[in-house]
C-alpha cells in the first residue's frame, strides 16, 4: 500500500482524514492491518499511465473498431434471433423517462402506465396466438418452454414430455436443465432430415404418463408442422398440446389456439428488439382459460376503481407464486418488461395489415433466395416443403468454412447447423447451413450473396481437385 491515498482516489487530504476518523483508523495502512503481511502486495501494479477523458474515449473507439457488428454486414443469421428492422418509434417510446425505472408494478396506485402497457402486451399476444390469456412475458423462449413443461406436469400429474427434435436445440437444453429432478422428463422424438416431425413416432412415444406434446412452428430447420394432427395425438392420450410459435409468422398462418393448442410459447425478439449479440430475448406464454390459475409470472388485469374509472392491477396470483419455492406453481415472478414494451410498440406501429405485409415480405424474399441458392452447383435442399423466413441447405463443404470465408466479403452467411449436432442424435449436419431472410435484405444483396457462395464453392472444388 505504498503512496498516499490521493494516488488512488480523488479525495482531498481532509476528506480522507474525515473518513478515517469515522471508522476509527489512524491511517490508510491501518485499514488493512488485519491482513497478514505475507499476502500483501507491496510492488506497484503493472498498469499503464493514466489517460485524460478524451484519451480514454479515443482508446475505447480504437478497441471497438476491431469488432465488426452484425449490423455492419449483410446478415443471414437466424436460428432464433433475427435481424428485423426496428422502427424509430420504438426507441422514441421506450427511452422516455417514464419507463426508465426499476420500480416493479406491485402497487397499482403508482404504476398505472407500466401496468397498462403490460396489459396491452398480453392482449396483443392473445390476438396473435388465438389463446384466452397471456402473462406479462418471460425471459426467453427457452425458459418459456421449461415453464410450459412444469405447468403441464402440474395440470396432468404426469411425468413425461414428448418433444419434437424440431424444437430449437437450445430451448431443449434449457428445458432439460430447468426441469431436472423436479419436472416432467423430456423425451425427444427424432426429426427426419429437414422435414416436419414424424407424427407416427410421436404417436408411438405417447402413453398414459405423457403430460404434453411439444412441436415448433415453423420448426428449427424451417419446415411447417401439422398442428391439427399433433394436437389430436396429444389430446387422445389426455396430454396437453404445446406449440412453440414464431409470432411474426402468425401474421400469415392460422393461430395455434384455433388448431388445438393448450399452451403457446415462443420468442418475441422479432418485434422491436434488436439482435444485440444474441440477446436478451423476450419469451411469451399464452394458455387456455382452464389453465389460467397455473400460468406463471405476472398477469395484469383490467378493473375499475370505486369511482368507476378504468384501472390495471396484478391479478389472479397467490403469494405462493413468488415466495413459496417448492410449493409454488412457478418461481418466475419477473420478465423483460422493457423488451415487452418495445414489442408492443412495434406491433402497434405495424397494425394488422402491416404485420401480414411484413410476414409476406419475409416469405417471398426467403423463397427467392432459397431458389437461387439451390441453383448453385453443389448446393442441395435440406428443408422440405414451403418455408417462411428460414431454411437450410446442404453444401459440398463444411458450412462453418463457408461462413468464415464470406465475412471478409461483407456477408454473414448464416448459422452452421453442425454447431447443434449433439442435439440431433448424431445427424450429419457438417455441410448444413441455416439461412434466414428478413425484410431488410434486398435483391441486390441476395444476388451478391449467391454470387459469393458460387465463387467460394467453385474455388473449393478446384482446390480439392
Amino acid at each position: 500500500m505504498n503512496g498516499s491515498a490521493t494516488d488512488y482516489v480523488p479525495h482531498s487530504a481532509s476528506d480522507v482524514r474525515i473518513m478515517l476518523d469515522a471508522v476509527g483508523a489512524q491511517s490508510i495502512d491501518g485499514l488493512f492491518e488485519d491482513i497478514p503481511e505475507a499476502v500483501r502486495r507491496r510492488e506497484p501494479l503493472a498498469l499503464p499511465a493514466g489517460l485524460s477523458e478524451s484519451g480514454v474515449l479515443a482508446e475505447m473507439r480504437r478497441l471497438a473498431a476491431a469488432n465488426t457488428p452484425a449490423t455492419g454486414l449483410v446478415s443471414f443469421l437466424g436460428a432464433g434471433i433475427y435481424d428485423h428492422y426496428v422502427p424509430a418509434v420504438v426507441d422514441a417510446i421506450v427511452t422516455r423517462s417514464e419507463f426508465a425505472t426499476a420500480y416493479t408494478p406491485y402497487q397499482p396506485e403508482r404504476s398505472q402506465g407500466v401496468l397498462q402497457t403490460v396489459f396491452e402486451f398480453q392482449t396483443a399476444i392473445c390476438e396473435l396466438t388465438g389463446m384466452d390469456v397471456s402473462n406479462a412475458g418471460l425471459y426467453d423462449a427457452g425458459t418459456a418452454l421449461a415453464e410450459a413443461s412444469l405447468l403441464a406436469g402440474h395440470q396432468t400429474r404426469r411425468g413425461r414430455i414428448i418433444v419434437s427434435a424440431g424444437v430449437h436445440p437450445e430451448y431443449r437444453q434449457v428445458l432439460a436443465g430447468e426441469t431436472a429432478g423436479h419436472g416432467p422428463r423430456p423425451q425427444v422424438v427424432d426429426l427426419p432430415d429437414g422435414a416436419a416431425t414424424d407424427l407416427a413416432a410421436v404417436r408411438a412415444a405417447v402413453d398414459a404418463d405423457t403430460a404434453a406434446v411439444v412441436v415448433q412452428q415453423p420448426n428449427f430447420f424451417g419446415a411447417f408442422e401439422d398442428l391439427v394432427a399433433a394436437a389430436e395425438i396429444a389430446h387422445a392420450a389426455g396430454a396437453l398440446f404445446v406449440v412453440v410459435a414464431d409470432p411474426l409468422s402468425l401474421g400469415l398462418l392460422e393461430a395455434p389456439g384455433r388448431l388445438g393448442a393448450d399452451i403457446v410459447i415462443g420468442e418475441a425478439q422479432v418485434f422491436g428488439n434488436a439482435m444485440s449479440f444474441g440477446g436478451p430475448g423476450l419469451g411469451y406464454m399464452a394458455v387456455t382459460q382452464k389453465l389460467l390459475r397455473r400460468l406463471p409470472g405476472r398477469l395484469v388485469g383490467e378493473t375499475v376503481d370505486v369511482e368507476g374509472r378504468r384501472g390495471f392491477v396484478l391479478t389472479l396470483q397467490t403469494r405462493e407464486q413468488h415466495i413459496r419455492r417448492e410449493k409454488a406453481t412457478s418461481n418466475i415472478c419477473s420478465n423483460h418488461a422493457l423488451g415487452a414494451l418495445a414489442a408492443l410498440v412495434h406491433l402497434s406501429w405495424l397494425g394488422r395489415e402491416g404485420l401480414a405485409e411484413l410476414g409476406l415480405l419475409c416469405a417471398r424474399k426467403t423463397a427467392y433466395l432459397r431458389q437461387a441458392l439451390l441453383a448453385v452447383p453443389g448446393v442441395t435442399g435440406f428443408t422440405a416443403g414451403p418455408v417462411f423466413r428460414e431454411f437450410a441447405v446442404r453444401l459440398p463443404v463444411p458450412a462453418a468454412r463457408l461462413v468464415d470465408a464470406l465475412v471478409p466479403l461483407g456477408f454473414l452467411a448464416g448459422v452452421p447447423a453442425a454447431r447443434f449436432a449433439a442435439q440431433f442424435a448424431g445427424a450429419d449436419l457438417e455441410g448444413v447451413l441455416l439461412v434466414a431472410v428478413t425484410e431488410k435484405r434486398t435483391r441486390v444483396e441476395m444476388d451478391a450473396f449467391v454470387a459469393a457462395v458460387t465463387a467460394h464453392l467453385a474455388q473449393a472444388e478446384v482446390s480439392h481437385a
